[in-house]
């Protein structure tokens, strides 16, 4: 059940914006619990009884974190954990329990889990992990918004303009690059200019920047 902290009837624009932190534990009173919390400083929390229940819901695209019981009937917390790296979704996890082990932990940790607390946990500690797990998340999405800014300025490029790119970001001069390409040196400044105006660069670092950001699926074949 989804919950919004009180006071916080906001624009659509802004709420969408707004931390979610989705709690999935079959424990009902925990649940609760944590949902409270979070409402207590703000937080907006939707909880569920089990993973396949999160899978079902219709979410809205907020920022956030999930907060991940391990054991639970069916799927577990960390199967969850799995199953969202593998389609995709980075959304940081901080896992609770009540029977946690060495194996466990490693295991969560190592596939970019926040944090691994055991309950009973200390309010202050759960803060905490959601915090950072919050921050992370921001984090993340601003980073994917700059990709996809680049990669929408990159689709704008002819495809000799490509290739100049990439050559510039080789660190290629322009006589070596009208060479290669077999183009005068002239066109080489004229399609440089183009690029630099197009990818949104005032320097030459700054457009070797924004090449090294672009996916790895956009720069093969191009150098």
């Amino acid at each position: 059940m989804y919950r919004e902290a009180a006071g916080a009837a906001l624009p659509g624009a802004i709420a969408h914006d707004r931390p979610l932190v989705l709690i999935v534990d079959d424990d009902a009173a925990v649940r609760t619990s944590i949902e409270e919390l979070m409402l207590s400083v703000g937080i907006d929390a939707a909880g569920f009884g089990s993973t396949r229940e999160l899978l079902d819901a219709n979410l809205p695209d907020r920022p956030g974190c999930l907060v991940l019981d391990v054991r639970m009937p069916g799927s577990s917390g960390l199967d969850l954990q799995q199953h969202l790296a593998a389609t995709g979704n980075p959304r940081p996890i901080v896992f609770l329990t009540g029977h946690g082990d060495i194996p466990m932990s490693v295991q969560a940790m190592k596939a970019g889990a926040i944090d691994f607390l055991t309950k009973p946990v200390r309010d202050q500690s759960l803060l905490d992990a959601v915090t950072a797990g919050i921050e992370r998340d921001l984090a993340q999405r601003a980073d994917a918004a700059m990709v996809k800014q680049q990669a929408d300025r990159h689709a704008t490029l002819t495809p000799r303009e490509r290739q100049v790119l990439a050559q510039v970001a080789l660190g290629r001069l322009n006589k070596q690059i009208a060479y290669d390409l077999g183009i005068s040196e002239v066109t080489v400044k004229l399609h440089r200019s183009s690029v630099m105006r197009k990818m949104a660069a005032a320097t030459v670092g700054e457009l070797i920047r924004a090449w090294d950001m672009l996916p790895p699926e956009l720069r093969e074949g191009q150098t």
